[in-house]
């Protein structure tokens, strides 16, 4: 092979590898598919809060349906996400991400079509395809980019917490624009149809290897390991306080005064923060000796957000976005964990099914028990007062789940 059909990569440690070019463009192929991909797994979710009282008020729906409806997103991705690893296994990882992104598709364009029950319905089948997805990318990425586990799932951490800053941020402008919030919906299937194709021109390089790799030996599960229901509960506790947060933030901020499209970006800057610190922090947690350190300190400046909304909410609602959002950040250190703490990609299809599928069922009560809470109450502080001590339960968990073992 001549030279010119060689390309030069550097590497993490500063030394340079010598690939063959095709390797290099295919592998470029899959960062773009992953990339795209990430972006469409929280706009579902997070374009909702801003709109959810004009949605309210069109469709004559209750609080109960509010309510159900932020909470359906994390037991969906419950259901689906402990579903993933057989489906993965049968189909393999390309072609079951490319049909997850297929079924999200169907549900963002079904769920605009008719009344209260065909939203729910709709946002069920989506966010069924984004469970699968959720689960299976962290496996691409393990078992496509070893050397690059952190700075791989920096940038996919990175590009799905700046997915969920579009949602939220965007969604009240293409409300206006559209005239009114069912074609604002609608509208992001069309970053999910891009997302698709670039998947399908990516299938190739993922399906192959990961039927080899997932699928052979003995098969073992993690339900009786200590570890791995640590990973998992951290993983849900942090799940629990983001889908509150995406959820009932902006009817917090709207009651205490902020207008709804200031709400919309403030809780949008929730996950922009969250972008230059995953793409900084993951890659360094991950060389660590263990990311306890790490995650402790962002679950501290989350801890001081809460506190805030608790104590003041309405005295600086962008400083206390700014505390949050860091300390929503751990999300990508959750991922991190979960590769860290497998040794093959058939341990790592265990523990992400387990921590994703077990985690998001705790984090699908979080929102409605929330919400429940203001209902019974009438005001924000008992809520909040539960959001700090589950912060506090993360922390203590996030730091034993940090420390490196492995499954």
């Amino acid at each position: 092979m001549s030279s010119y059909e060689h390309d030069l990569t550097l590497e993490l440690d500063g030394s340079v590898e010598v690939r063959p070019a095709g390797r290099v463009a295919a592998g470029g192929v899959l960062i773009v598919a992953v990339v795209l991909t990430a972006l469409n797994l929280r706009p579902a979710v997070t374009s909702i809060g801003p709109v959810l009282g004009d949605m309210q008020r069109a469709l004559g729906a209750s609080a109960i349906w509010a309510g159900v409806l932020t909470t359906l997103p994390g037991l969906c991705f419950a259901g689906a996400g402990l579903a993933s690893a057989a489906l993965s296994r049968r189909f393999g990882l390309g072609r079951s991400i490319a049909m997850a992104l297929v079924i999200l598709i169907v549900g963002l364009l079904v769920r605009v079509l008719d009344g209260p029950y065909v939203v729910i319905g709709g946002t069920l089948v989506a966010t069924a395809g984004i469970a699968i997805i959720n689960v299976l990318i962290p496996v691409v990425i393990k078992q496509s980019f070893p050397a690059r586990l952190g700075l791989m799932t920096g940038i996919y951490t990175a590009a799905l917490q700046g997915g969920g800053a579009l949602g939220s941020a965007v969604t009240p402008p293409l409300e206006n624009i559209f005239g009114g919030w069912r074609p604002a919906l609608s509208a992001w299937a069309a970053l999910a149809v891009v997302a698709l194709v670039a998947w399908l021109l990516a299938v190739r390089r993922v399906d192959a290897p990961a039927e080899d790799s997932a699928g052979s030996g003995e098969r073992r599960s993690l339900l009786r390991n200590r570890l791995a229901w640590t990973v998992t509960l951290f993983f849900g506790t942090q799940s629990s306080i983001a889908y509150i947060m995406m959820g009932w933030l902006p009817e917090v901020f709207i009651d205490n005064g902020v207008d709804k499209a200031s709400a919309g970006l403030l809780v949008g800057l929730l996950s922009v923060i969250a972008v230059p610190i995953s793409l900084i922090l993951a890659p360094l947690a991950a060389r660590s000796a263990n990311q306890s350190g790490w995650i402790a300190a962002l679950g501290l400046c989350g801890v001081a957000g809460v506190v805030g909304m608790l104590v003041a909410p309405g005295y600086s609602p962008l400083l206390w976005s700014v505390l949050i959002g860091i300390g929503m950040s751990v999300f990508s250190l959750a991922l991190t964990v979960i590769a860290l703490r497998s040794r093959t990609p058939a341990d790592t299809v265990q523990l992400s099914a387990m921590a994703q599928g077990f985690g998001y069922l705790l984090a699908g009560i979080a929102p409605f028990l929330f919400g429940t809470l203001h209902d019974v109450t009438g005001g924000w502080t008992v809520p909040w007062a539960m959001v700090l001590a589950v912060y506090l339960v993360q922390i203590t968990l996030g730091v034993l789940a940090g420390r490196n073992r492995y499954v």
